[in-house]
């Protein structure tokens, strides 16, 4: 098993135990007698100040998440259209004469069966050899001679749904591909703890709401935050994608 496959589970539980982690260690340092009474000069932020850094960190979590699930969409519309071609070439298909029309029909529910089998590759990063090579085989044999049968309108058509169905195919393959930006976890991880301070900051003159108030926030970021993460790949759990719609097109189903 990739072990980088399912590296979004690991930063979710990192965003959680660290979220955790961090109002705990706020909370432990400012309700010890030596700090609380360093921090008598420093009280009297009000409270609306906290919703600077609360708005930053909410903007910017709405702002992966929104990148998150805008390239699931992406994936499931690239299924959707590879199902709506094979469905097409069925169709333009059975304008050939036997035993063409067998033959190519064939062809494509290979390659529709091939493609069907590689979710489970998907789930890991990987690609299925046989649905790279069962694509190139059905080109091969829209080329082909026996595709020219139906005529030039027809095959011209075949070749352009043929196209879509790997142009479709390399959308799914790369989606499943897609890293996390370090960079963009990074930066919502420091405005989260900024936002922390901000709280303890306003509630230095009462520990006890203090730790109910961060203890809130953390409640509140930490799930939204494993949520987002642990949809990365659209292939996986707990939202993954089916390939239902490509199995129920070489089916015949509606």
């Amino acid at each position: 098993m990739n072990a980088l496959a399912y590296e979004h589970y690991t930063y979710a539980a990192v965003a959680v135990i660290g979220t955790l982690a961090a109002v705990w260690a706020v909370d432990h340092l400012l309700n010890r007698p030596a700090v609380a009474s360093r921090t008598v000069p420093w009280r009297g932020v009000v409270a609306p100040f906290i919703n600077v850094n609360a708005m930053l960190f909410g903007l910017t979590l709405a702002f992966i998440a929104n990148d998150t699930w805008s390239a699931r969409d992406r994936a499931m519309d690239a299924v959707f259209r590879e199902a709506d071609s094979l469905r097409s070439l069925l169709v333009l298909a059975s304008a050939l004469p036997e035993p063409a029309r067998e033959t190519m029909a064939g062809a494509v529910r290979d390659y529709g069966a091939a493609a069907a089998g590689e979710f489970a590759q998907l789930r890991e990063r990987g690609v299925a050899p046989a649905a790279a090579a069962a694509a190139d085989a059905l080109l091969r044999r829209v080329a082909g001679g026996s595709a020219a049968a139906a005529g030039e309108v027809v095959q011209a058509e075949m070749l352009r749904q043929v196209m879509r169905l790997r142009d479709d195919r390399d959308l799914r393959v790369s989606l499943s591909r897609t890293h996390l930006n370090p960079l963009k976890w990074l930066g919502m991880a420091a405005l989260g703890f900024l936002t922390i301070l901000s709280i303890a900051a306003v509630h230095l003159g009462a520990p006890k709401a203090g730790v109910l108030a961060t203890a809130l926030f953390a409640l509140a970021a930490a799930p939204s935050a494993a949520i987002v993460l642990v949809q990365g790949n659209p292939f996986q759990e707990p939202a993954a994608i089916s390939a239902a719609p490509i199995l129920a097109a070489i089916a015949g189903e509606p």
